[in-house]
């Protein structure tokens, strides 16, 4: 999206849709005289943007119930079958940065057409997967169109909304990006129930073919097409940046027996990702001179920007960690079935779900600090308490903690996005978009990879699944301390800020 849009004749100097594509969408009116509901072509495209966002984020967590099965069926090990959620969440983190770009040259239509044609090309091809390696095809072809889902859908609403109205839109979005993600254990453990693991993707296919249709009919574009050129080195070194931590963070006490440390290749592969996230960076800093980064990194100059991405870096750690350790430890540990698996996150992901508008409006009133400092406490608690558990330990207590911890992150997502988004100019809207989709899923890749090495770890010490769950909910609660510090940080930003 162009932040330059063009601006007909007796339109209101505030909007930023071009009138000749969305005729009759009046832009945004100042704070004090925002209408009471926003126009109906606004809510439209918001709407079909928002369901097929939370159809693709869906499939981001749907395989973590599944994985102890996958790992008899297609005959892999535990390190192995765990890159089916840890390669989903790296393909993210190395496509949205491109999604600037993408935003850029295409139009809203055909950035929905492109990230949902993917998204259902990836679920078909997982669906007739014939073993592990073209499974772990379709989820990276998933991913790439689930990456552009999430810019995309941000993107238009910082366009589209007005400041005033902006948390309560966000707090919509807590569906999509966290309840989907939450849920994802729930639909897995339902099939698992009655059907093979495929038909995981088989169910989507319809749905994601749905969206498609509707978003054909309703969506209309948004901003004009810019000339963004596309740097090609900027894109291959995002594949060596991210790829090489999270690769050698998921090796660390993973495979290697635990006892005699990191290995050569997970050392290696760290150091070659902190090498290349730094030419990265150098890169976007020169690109930056002639206003053509692949990355605007500009959007760090912006104080609340920079505190609400570390915010959510920390809320991803836990999320992501969480979603896929605690189902190894309800089946491997307290003999839970799927269904019954799922069933336990089911609760966390409706309080999320009901929560989000609520805690939108809440922001849009109190601002961010309240919330996101309660929500920070509770998730260290409630991390803590994960911790102690043991074999004895009752399924309902275990549910009563995960709702409690989901309920905590919607405390933080939306007022971090929102708080971190609002301070940025409209022509770093969607990188600042892009800045945190790649932040947060290499933030919940590598919390995953981590704390499930830390698992793996602890079990090949001390020979107890039990051990292994203790270190790494110990290490989940320690990270999120900082969320409690960062939260105070926090404080509510009323417009763009100059820079």
């Amino acid at each position: 999206m162009t932040p330059e849009t063009p601006v007909s004749p007796g339109a209101a100097p505030e909007a930023p849709i071009a009138p000749e594509i969305l005729a009759g969408v009046p832009g945004p009116a100042p704070a004090a005289e925002a209408p009471e509901k926003l126009p109906r072509d606004v809510v439209v495209i918001i709407s079909v943007l928002l369901v097929s966002t939370f159809t693709v984020f869906l499939n981001e967590t749907i395989m973590n119930v599944a994985l102890p099965r996958l790992m008899t069926a297609l005959d892999v090990s535990e390190s192995t079958v765990q890159w089916l959620a840890t390669g989903f969440m790296l393909t993210m983190a190395v496509v949205i940065p491109t999604t600037g770009f993408i935003l850029e040259r295409l139009s809203t239509r055909q950035s929905f057409f492109l990230a949902m044609g993917l998204f259902s090309t990836g679920t078909l091809i997982a669906a007739a997967a014939p073993g592990f390696g073209v499974l772990l095809l379709g989820r990276v072809v998933q991913a790439s169109g689930t990456a552009i889902m999430m810019p995309l859908l941000m993107t238009t609403i910082l366009t589209l909304v007005p400041m005033n109205k902006r948390g309560m839109v966000m707090g919509n979005i807590t569906i999509a990006m966290s309840v989907a993600p939450a849920l994802g254990p729930t639909v897995s453990g339902l099939i698992l129930e009655h059907f093979e693991w495929r038909f995981m993707f088989i169910f989507v296919l319809p749905v994601a073919a749905l969206a498609l249709l509707v978003g054909a009919k309703y969506l209309g574009n948004v901003g004009e097409q810019g000339r963004q050129r596309l740097d090609m080195l900027s894109v291959l070194l995002t594949i060596p940046a991210f790829g090489g931590v999270v690769y050698g963070l998921s090796q660390i006490g993973g495979g290697h027996g635990g006892q005699s440390g990191p290995s050569a290749g997970a050392i290696a592969a760290l150091a070659v990702g902190v090498i290349a996230l730094g030419l990265f960076v150098w890169r976007q800093l020169a690109l930056q001179r002639t206003d053509a980064p692949l990355l605007d990194l500009r959007a760090f100059s912006h104080r609340m920007f920079t505190v609400s991405v570390l915010l959510l870096v920390v809320a991803m750690v836990a999320l992501f960690g969480t979603v896929i350790l605690l189902p190894l430890f309800l089946q491997k540990v307290l003999g839970a079935e799927p269904l019954v698996t799922g069933l336990v996150m089911l609760p966390g992901g409706l309080a999320m779900g009901l929560s989000g508008p609520f805690i939108g409006r809440m922001y849009d009133k109190v601002g961010p600090r309240p919330l996101t400092v309660t929500g920070s406490v509770l998730m260290v608690l409630c991390l803590w308490q994960f911790s102690l558990m043991s074999a004895s330990t009752p399924i309902w207590w275990v549910t009563v903690i995960q709702t409690v911890l989901n309920f905590s992150l919607a405390m933080l997502f939306t007022p971090a996005f929102t708080n971190g988004l609002n301070p940025l100019p409209p022509q770093l809207y969607s990188h600042g978009s892009a800045i945190l989709g790649t932040l947060q899923q290499v933030a919940g890749a590598a919390g995953t990879a981590l704390l499930v090495s830390l698992f793996a770890a602890g079990v090949a010490l001390h020979g107890d699944l039990i051990d292994g769950t203790r270190i790494a909910f110990l290490t989940a609660a320690g990270v999120a301390v900082l969320a409690v510090v960062l939260s105070a940080m926090m404080r509510k930003v009323e417009g763009p800020s100059q820079h």
